[in-house]
Formats: structure tokens, sequence, C-alpha cells
């Protein structure tokens, strides 16, 4: 009895070590949900929770695939060096497009965004994430958001770009709240898998592919 309370404990510590190794290159899977205090809308935002996403990342690239009935396939490239994002989405109505835009925040999107270090320390997937608590307003609204971030997987996340300098880490869980209609929003996105291996750089073109047009007016 001994003798294997003596190697589970060995084998837990190994796998915390596992688990908070650095990480900078690799897949992640994402699951997000989508919900709402107004029961009726309830119905409608199941529908719209996608499926579990994937974000690969290497260095200061990263890129996310998501997709679903409602919006279609919807891809987000980083490149952290160039200070560029690409954005593919190939939705039915709207068909295939691209938007190729800055990742510096404007001096007048920072002056709408207050962020707050919290004092709250969650372990998530094994890492220690360090609380943020941020409010933002968007098309007149207020965005309340609570992330929980890591320095230990060096991957750049769309989430945090926004924010210039004023939240450190990767957000390995986060949750975004905002009204719509009279109704309160919340969408919650969590890692819950973490693969560490090599991502070809092909993963990361900011070359849009064949078939896509440019967005106007965005």
């Amino acid at each position: 009895m001994k003798k294997l309370l003596v190697l589970s404990l060995v084998m837990l510590l190994s796998l915390t070590v596992t688990a908070q190794e650095k990480i900078a290159e690799g897949i992640m899977t994402i699951k997000q949900t989508i919900s709402s205090d107004n029961e009726q809308m309830n119905a409608q935002l199941a529908s719209m929770s996608p499926p579990d996403s994937k974000t690969y990342f290497k260095g200061d690239k990263s890129r996310s695939d998501t997709s679903s009935p409602m919006t279609g396939a919807i891809t987000i490239i980083i490149n952290g060096a160039e200070k560029q994002m690409l954005m593919l989405m190939d939705q039915p109505s709207m068909g295939k497009k691209y938007m190729l835009q800055s990742t510096d925040p404007s001096a007048e999107d920072m002056a709408n965004v207050k962020v707050e270090k919290g004092s709250e320390i969650k372990t998530i997937m094994g890492y220690e994430c360090q609380q943020y608590r941020v409010t933002m307003k968007q098309n007149g609204q207020e965005v309340e958001m609570e992330m929980f971030t890591t320095d230990q997987i060096s991957a750049i996340s769309q989430n945090t770009t926004a924010m210039g300098q004023k939240v450190d880490g990767f957000p390995l869980y986060y949750v975004l709240k905002m009204s719509q209609m009279g109704a309160i929003i919340n969408v919650v996105s969590e890692v819950i898998k973490i693969d560490k291996e090599t991502v070809s750089d092909a993963t990361f073109s900011m070359i849009p592919p064949e078939g896509y047009t440019k967005m106007e007016g965005m």
C-alpha cells in the first residue's frame, strides 16, 4: 500500500511538472459557450455556440479556426512581428471575404479600455493564471470581461492585442458580458487541451487564399 501511495504521488508530480512546462509551439483546443439571462434568447444562443475551436501558435504567430452553422468558418491569423491580423470569413450569405489590419490599437481605442489586475489566481490545465478585469466600449455599448492568463504559454491572443500592453500572458479562460436587446449575453471561452507539437510556418501565411475577396469599408 505504501509503495502504491508513493508511486501515485510520483505520477501526480510528474504530470504537474509536464503541465506547467513553458510551451512556445503547439495546438490548443478551446471550448466556447454563449448564454443569456433571457430564457427565450437562450434557445437561439444555444445554436450559436460553436464546436470546439483550434488555436495554433508558434513564437509570435497564432492562428484560430472556428466554424458554426450561424457564423460559417472564421480564421484569424496574427503575426506579432509584423503587427498584422488577417481574418478570413466563409459565410453562406457573404461568400469568402478577408480583412487585413494592424493589431496596434489606436489611441481612441485605448481610451475606451480599462484594465484592472485582480488578486485572484486560478489554476487551469496545471498553469497558474492571473486574473484581469477589463471594461471597454464597443459601438457605444459597455463590454465587461474577466480573464485568467498565464505567462507559461508563449502565444499571441486576439483578445489581448486590442488592449496594448495592459494584459500580460495568454488567456486560458475568460468570460465576456455584454447587453444585447435588453438581455445580458455571456460568452465563456476555456482552453481544454494543449498539445506541444511542431506547427508548419505555412499555417500562419498572411496571404489571403485564392477565391477570397477583400471586405471593403472595414
